[in-house]
């Protein structure tokens, strides 16, 4: 285990660091506009984070033990292609979570 001075220390570094990224944005150039090609690449911001979240759960999935499962990897699968066709991310989840459900049962 880490020692209490340690913890503490590594949580007030990790609080500092996250509000000094957020005082940045927000403290310093909040009030401003901000120029185009910034306003360009921060629309893809919440379109990246999904995928990075999601990425390990599938590759490396905590239930399997880390090991990649073929229906967790169908299921991204078909998440992707009904999202790409249909360009609704409601009807891609649902698809994708369908998938899952189903394969899981099929294959134990």
């Amino acid at each position: 285990m880490i020692d209490t001075g340690w913890l503490w220390l590594v949580i007030i570094a990790l609080g500092a660091g996250s509000f000094l990224l957020r005082f940045v944005f927000l403290g310093l150039i909040g009030d401003r506009p901000l120029p185009p090609w910034i306003l360009r690449h921060l629309r893809y911001t919440a379109v990246a984070v999904l995928p990075g979240l999601v990425a390990p759960m599938v590759v490396f999935p905590p239930a399997t033990g880390g090991v990649p499962d073929p229906a967790r990897l169908i299921a991204a699968g078909v998440t992707l292609a009904v999202g790409l066709w249909l360009k609704n991310a409601i009807g891609a989840i649902l698809s994708g979570a369908a998938t899952l459900y189903i394969l899981l049962y099929l294959l134990g």
